[in-house]
């Protein structure tokens, strides 16, 4: 008998394995329940499932630039992954390859608009409008992802007024463990910025700074830093440049600079203060803290360059004295490029500027392309160099 009942409930995992039902997708109105199910449902072998009840929906895809198989259009945008209506009623679409563990923003696209997931409790704010999270878990996200057994800092968003455009502005601001409690001590700062897709909400919500920092604190690999995410866009105006953005270097460093040495206990001077950023916030670290050795000492450059020719003769010409200063600085420069980025190419032009200044750096040359697991690897790697 008890052979019997160990058989039966053997045969009985695969069943117990499978989603659970869902009901069925109806529409529903004000005065019913909401609607829930599943929307997102990441297997033990890391294939994902993605549903979405939209009863009067055309067409509907999956729409992210971060999760494979989503198939590229011809301008080199995602054109999304095509989404059928299941036998419950569902818009369902399956990525059947496992998925790399770590975070993905994603969306719904229905009859041509983007939307964030109904039922999700993630999000991420990008450039413009809102995206959806969702987490692959796996030990090769370990170093990014919240553990019960770490002691963990605290972000905030903060408003300010920008003195050199006149507007409200706004950042998000990681403080470290013992921050609260430790009365008087004061911490070195990293000002981290983002990309040209996204915003000051992103390297906290997709690029999980925080808890890179938390655990990287935790084991002594990394010292306790305060972390200002500025947004990195400003209104357009006329002679303004995205790459190079000036309104974006003058609001740095005559606003959020002074705001955030007044409102938290820093360590002031270019000994105690960093910049990075990744792509469009990687030009702006090339332009205002590579070429601000009076401003920045450490500095970090994930995923961008300069492209030789009038642009780089023009940084040069710019910056003349300053790349100069910043060569007999002793403070770590960190560039880091995956082979399979499309502005690779700028790589090599860019550390042959800093080889002929003699400023010393280190080079990381990764696999994969221009997307956040290279970017969270590269501040993992980033981090620990600060401050020593």
């Amino acid at each position: 008998m008890r052979l019997l009942l160990v058989a039966a409930l053997i045969a009985m995992v695969p069943a117990i394995a499978q989603a659970a039902p869902q009901p069925a997708c109806v529409e529903t109105t004000a005065l019913q329940r909401r609607l829930e199910y599943d929307s997102v449902e990441v297997g033990a072998d890391r294939h994902i499932l993605f549903r979405l009840c939209a009863p009067r929906a055309q067409a509907v895809k999956l729409s992210s630039s971060e999760l494979p198989l989503v198939p590229t259009g011809l301008d080199g945008k995602p054109a999304g992954l095509p989404m059928a209506r299941d036998a419950q009623g569902y818009w369902s679409a399956r990525i059947d390859t496992p998925v790399k563990p770590g975070p993905y923003r994603f969306a719904f696209n229905v009859d041509g608009v983007d939307m964030a997931d109904p039922q999700g409790m993630q999000f991420s704010e990008s450039f413009r409008g809102v995206r959806s999270v969702l987490e692959v878990p796996g030990d090769e996200a370990a170093f990014q992802t919240w553990r019960a057994d770490v002691p963990h800092g605290l972000v905030s968003t903060v408003d300010y007024r920008s003195d050199a455009m006149g507007i409200m502005r706004r950042a998000h601001v990681y403080i470290p463990p013992g921050y609260e409690g430790s009365g008087s001590k004061r911490y070195p700062v990293l000002y981290l910025v983002h990309g040209a897709g996204d915003s000051d909400d992103s390297w906290t919500s997709v690029g999980h700074a925080h808890l890179i920092l938390d655990n990287l604190i935790a084991t002594s690999k990394a010292r306790p830093m305060i972390v200002v995410m500025p947004f990195g866009h400003t209104p357009a105006r006329e002679g303004v440049e995205r790459m190079r953005n000036t309104d974006f270097g003058a609001d740095l460093s005559d606003t959020l600079i002074p705001y955030i040495d007044t409102h938290f206990r820093t360590l002031k001077g270019p000994a105690h203060r960093a910049m990075a950023g990744l792509s469009m916030g990687g030009a702006h670290t090339i332009h205002f803290g590579l070429a601000r050795p009076d401003l920045f000492g450490p500095i970090g450059i994930f995923s961008i360059g300069l492209t030789p020719g009038a642009q780089i003769d023009a940084y040069r010409a710019a910056h003349d004295a300053a790349l100069k200063a910043r060569a007999a600085v002793k403070a770590p420069v960190f560039y880091g490029f995956g082979r399979d980025d499309f502005l690779y190419a700028m790589s090599a032009p860019t550390r042959k500027l800093m080889d002929d200044y003699h400023i010393r750096y280190i080079y990381r040359e990764s696999t994969g392309g221009h997307d956040w697991p290279n970017w969270r690897d590269y501040l993992r790697e980033f981090a620990p160099l600060l401050f020593r």
